[in-house]
């Protein structure tokens, strides 16, 4: 019974349930938007130039193509589920189609993890970078007051707040606030690589992959060390080819949210085009622009130099060539950076959680849509609220590990999947299909374990737990109240 699918045609019905059912009001441009939103934040200044400081040097140009590629691969496998099954729950509702109950509870609950602590992490950091930017222009404004013998972390409940509302109001509303935003925010980083240009020498591109050497510190604890590492006992290394690839798979989360992106698809006007269409544009800007900044970075100091910073950033490479006026600007991007992140981020956690509540898998209470905006508010409002709670009084950025260990099993998963639904499902109408496959599902889902592995031993612990969490609401409530199950049980009477 675990193994039970949920048709397309029923996902597709489900979508137009009365009450239950989202507003069609996202175009194009929309999509795009929304992609580089939550791919484009702070991390844009600071993980090129740890990257290239740490692992690559100035290969990390390199790396940023490979950890492009591989996302890409792993979006055309989602554009193709979103072009067959355009409803929310992204990954989730692609594996229920194809590989059964139990593994999409387990891609849902993987992509609840991803979405909730990415939100509140970054949220978190939101609140930190707003003390930054006021810093930098002479008001001192502490990003945590203490509450009693407990501290609190104002900016991340204040941010929330204001998304969640937004959000409540409308999916087409918040998209236009977010457009408003990304806009700027990419303004500020072709800002930042057109200044940098400026001081670029040809000089600091040699050697452009560095000869290898031991890591520094390479005798860490072992709950920190890679999972790859732990396992084969290997001593880690920087520079040289695997460490433009150890590089690769840091950079590789730059990319992450393009996946959250596809949880929209209910609430897209011609999903089927739209949405792979709008995906691709976004990844392709992002790629852009991250390159552009390595160049930069990479460019304007040698790569040892950053190396000697102890938190080597963009902003690092500017005061080198005397220029710190351009802390601040970069202070304030990446502000602005985070704002639209924590937006794409809360909308995709509450669009997962409203898709398995539909389902039965959650209590049904969380699926039921305002008659006006035909959105899931009571699902986001309670979104909201744990988020900030999250980042507001607990130490939440220490999980930072758990979003990447999230996504990536998502990413394997539907991979997959594609190359199931090809032979459960050859006549299914697809806008848009995976070329050469299956190699390059393979090669996606092979690509994205191997970064899973690189991840450290802490984090897969964590992520045990978690599932094991996950396995008791399962077969404690889930599988008993699945409207899949229920259906089944009604035929075999």
């Amino acid at each position: 019974m675990a193994l039970r699918t949920k048709s397309i045609e029923a996902s597709l019905a489900d979508a137009d349930e009365k009450g239950r059912s989202l507003k069609r009001s996202l175009k194009t441009f929309d999509i795009a938007a929304m992609g580089i939103a939550v791919a484009v934040g702070a991390g844009i200044f600071s993980v090129g130039a740890n990257a290239a400081a740490n692992f690559a040097g100035p290969g990390v140009i390199i790396s940023f193509i490979l950890a492009a590629v591989t996302c890409g691969l792993a979006i055309m496998c989602y554009a193709e589920f979103a072009s067959t099954i355009p409803v929310a729950g992204s990954a989730y509702t692609f594996t229920y189609a194809t590989m059964g109950e139990l593994l999409a509870w387990i891609v849902g609950w993987d992509l609840i993890l991803e979405t909730l602590t990415a939100s509140a992490v970054i949220a978190k950091y939101w609140g930190i970078y707003l003390s930054t930017a006021f810093d930098v222009f002479g008001i001192t404004l502490p990003s945590t007051i203490a509450v009693g013998p407990i501290g609190f972390t104002w900016g991340p409940v204040l941010i929330v707040g204001v998304f969640t509302a937004l959000l409540a109001f409308g999916t087409r509303l918040s998209s236009r606030v977010s457009a408003v935003i990304t806009i700027i925010k990419v303004a500020i980083v072709l800002f930042v690589i057109v200044v940098g240009a400026f001081f670029v020498k040809a000089a600091n591109f040699t050697p452009f992959i560095p000869e290898a050497e031991p890591a520094k510190g390479a005798e860490g604890s072992v709950w920190t060390q890679s999972l790859v590492s732990f396992a084969t006992g290997s001593e880690p290394a920087q520079y040289g080819v695997f460490g433009l690839l150890a590089a690769a798979s840091l950079v590789f989360f730059a990319f992450i949210g393009f996946d959250v992106v596809a949880t929209s698809a209910e609430e897209t006007e011609n999903p089927q085009k739209t949405l792979p269409r709008g995906i691709f544009i976004g990844l392709g800007i992002v790629t852009l622009l991250y390159v552009g900044v390595s160049i930069v970075i990479t460019g304007m100091v040698s790569y040892q130099q950053l190396a000697q910073e102890e938190a080597p950033s963009l902003a690092s490479a500017f005061d080198l060539v005397g220029l710190p006026w351009a802390a601040g600007i970069i202070a304030i991007g990446s502000l602005i950076g985070l704002t639209t992140v924590v937006m794409v981020l809360l909308l995709g956690l509450s669009r997962i959680v409203f898709s398995m509540s539909r389902d039965g898998l959650l209590p049904r209470w969380f699926s039921v849509t305002n008659p006006k905006t035909q959105t899931p508010v009571r699902v986001q409002v309670v979104a909201g609220v744990i988020v900030a709670f999250l980042a507001g009084f607990t130490p939440v950025e220490n999980l930072e590990g758990m979003i990447n260990i999230g996504t990536l099993s998502a990413f394997v998963l539907v991979s997959i999947g594609i190359i199931v639904l090809r032979k459960s499902r050859p006549d299914a109408p697809r806008a848009f299909r995976v070329p050469w496959s299956p190699v390059i599902p393979i090669l996606s889902a092979v690509l994205c374990f191997w970064l899973m592995l690189n991840l450290e031993v802490e984090t897969w612990l964590r992520f045990v737990v978690w599932l094991a969490i996950g396995f008791a609401i399962y077969f404690g409530y889930s599988r008993r109240n699945s409207r899949v199950g229920q259906d089944l049980r009604q035929q075999s009477r």
